[in-house]
């Protein structure tokens, strides 16, 4: 049986590593090195990286900079807006448990192992509610991914409610790695570690309380945006094939064996799917890519050999030829008409 062992989550989830990084002195770009991390993961958030990488790169940084709250660092600089449309879909929910719900529904659109549920609380206390964050059952989380991803998490519904939201305490499953008071300050609560999993303890009346300033018609066309992006197994090969592609350009190759991978389908069972559906996976990687060099050369002005990388190309020539291919002028012209 041909299986997917690599959990993909995109390159948001490192926003604001690299500044981060710099400001305690220390080389972003070489620990994304050797963390096996691609050119570009750390300043854009569509690539599609593995989720071990993410987590190396921010555990080789924290050694070497001797900085054991990196991960705390770079949540408490992150904005709500790495999340993209689903930023956009939880700030108008009605309330906070649609804004959870439509968290948990669409957190493949970022990472596709990753869960977020409602539980009862881990104490049993009655009117406290435990949000908990979860990873695959087989996987046992960093420390550095963990706290940053948790601190975001609570950091996210203190923007929702407009402030403090009596959290009663933090759970995580592992020993502290910083100084337990830097804890404390970053989460404003009592934090407990070597608990079962990485849990935000929260009182259940949260859960009721209404969301100010929700426009129904953006959420509307945020939440239809994000259930076209879902691979799932309703949709047809092709669309699943967009998607993944779609996510991948800048990470490597998108090879058709990648794109199985990823799908947890053999090549050759992809390959006869997209047959019988009258599509090519030569054809799809190809208009993502010219609908994707289209979108950065017309609404960006970043240089034709960083286009080149995040479109997965070895070097700027091809994206020459590819540009004159499609659209039978140079990428250069391609700008320039968008200019005018």
């Amino acid at each position: 049986m041909y299986c997917a062992d690599v959990s993909l989550v995109r390159s948001a989830g490192l926003q604001r590593f690299r500044q981060t990084v710099e400001a305690l002195g220390g080389d972003a770009d070489l620990f994304a090195r050797q963390a096996g991390l691609p050119p570009g993961a750390l300043d854009t958030d569509e690539l599609l990286v593995e989720d071990t990488a993410i987590a190396a790169v921010l555990e080789t940084a924290a050694a070497a900079l001797r900085c054991p709250d990196l991960g705390l660092r770079v949540a408490s600089a992150q904005e709500m807006s790495l999340l993209g449309p689903l930023a956009v879909a939880i700030q108008n929910s009605p309330s906070v448990a649609d804004a959870i719900e439509c968290t948990s529904r669409y957190m493949f659109v970022h990472a596709r192992d990753l869960s977020l549920s409602v539980v009862p609380d881990p104490d049993g206390v009655a009117g406290v509610t435990g949000l908990r964050y979860a990873f695959r059952a087989w996987v046992r989380p960093l420390p550095q991914a963990t706290e940053m991803t948790v601190l975001f998490l609570h950091r996210v519904v203190g923007f929702l409610v407009g402030g403090g939201y009596g959290l009663r305490s933090v759970d995580l499953p592992h020993r502290p790695v910083a100084p337990v008071a830097r804890y404390t300050e970053a989460f404003g609560a009592t934090v407990r570690f070597g608990r079962p999993a990485a849990v935000l303890r929260v009182p259940t009346s949260l859960m009721r309380q209404p969301l100010a300033g929700v426009d129904a018609t953006l959420r509307g066309l945020a939440l239809a945006f994000l259930s076209r992006q879902s691979p799932g197994p309703r949709t047809g090969p092709a669309a699943r094939v967009r998607a993944v592609v779609s996510q991948s350009l800048g990470t490597g190759p998108t090879e058709l064996a990648d794109v199985a991978r990823a799908l947890a389908v053999h090549p050759r069972t992809l390959q006869r799917q997209l047959v019988a559906e009258g599509q090519g996976f030569t054809e799809i990687v190809d208009d993502v890519r010219r609908a994707r060099a289209r979108a950065y050369l017309t609404t960006t002005d970043m240089p034709l050999a960083q286009v080149s990388r995040l479109l997965g190309f070895a070097e700027q020539a091809v994206l020459s030829r590819c540009a004159r291919r499609w659209w039978g002028m140079s990428p250069t012209a391609v700008r320039r008409r968008a200019q005018r």
